[in-house]
């Protein structure tokens, strides 16, 4: 996925209020939109060198949004949520990712379950439907190791509570770990953050929800996702 426009490099001086964040450009300060719920631990700190992308609607409320940010020498993080989708959506229409290949169709935001959109349902060629969800990761690592959340998500267990009550029902469900970072060669999850999730994600696995993680390379010039890391579910 390549960036539409350049992106404008700049410094955080601070995020607050989870959607907003005020960076430092070359020509003044800009408060921007940050399209990431999450407590983004490693990748908020004021001085962070960060990239912002520019809104062509002049009537949009915030112009600029918070895209990028280097977490650590050499290593830029993608903290756009509402990338992960269409990265997950992109690696499947080009064959990156073999267990998701061979459906005809491709639908985003289906609903099902009690009150829920599934992020992609795979279809088409006789085959059962199946159910991806995708879950963007941005935490701080140690060793190359990513997790997820990094903080609770009460919405996240229902997504694989739900996930699971399709596969009963017959159907194939996937939840895809988009890691928006280089650095991480395996994923866990966030036990010490939202122990509720981990047992969550446990019994989804057990109960046949397939489990998949992919890194990505990021640039401010584009974001690639493809690259398998190994899921560590103790």
């Amino acid at each position: 996925m390549r960036f539409g426009q350049a992106l404008q490099e700049g410094r955080l001086r601070r995020r607050y209020q989870r959607f907003l964040a005020d960076v430092g450009l070359t020509d003044g300060t800009v408060t921007a939109h940050c399209p990431n719920t999450g407590s983004m631990s490693g990748c908020a700190e004021p001085g962070m060198r960060v990239w912002l992308s520019r809104a062509d609607n002049p009537a949009r409320k915030l112009a600029w949004t918070w895209e990028l940010v280097e977490a650590a020498a050499g290593v830029v993080v993608g903290v756009n949520t509402g990338r992960a989708n269409r990265l997950v959506r992109e690696a499947i229409e080009d064959r990156r990712i073999p267990e998701l290949a061979g459906y005809d169709s491709i639908r985003s935001e289906v609903r099902y379950g009690a009150n829920s959109r599934i992020d992609l349902l795979l279809g088409g060629d006789g085959r059962s439907p199946c159910y991806v969800e995708v879950k963007n990761v941005t935490s701080a690592v140690a060793g190359g190791i990513g997790y997820f959340p990094d903080a609770v998500t009460a919405r996240g267990l229902r997504h694989l509570q739900e996930m699971s009550a399709q596969v009963a029902a017959g159907c194939r469900a996937v939840l895809v770990f988009c890691v928006q970072r280089g650095d991480v060669r395996e994923l866990r999850p966030a036990d010490r953050i939202d122990p509720a999730f981990g047992r969550g994600l446990r019994a989804a696995r057990a109960a046949g929800v397939e489990v998949l993680a992919l890194g990505a390379e990021v640039s401010p010039d584009e974001i690639v996702l493809g690259r398998r890391l190994a899921v560590h579910v103790p």
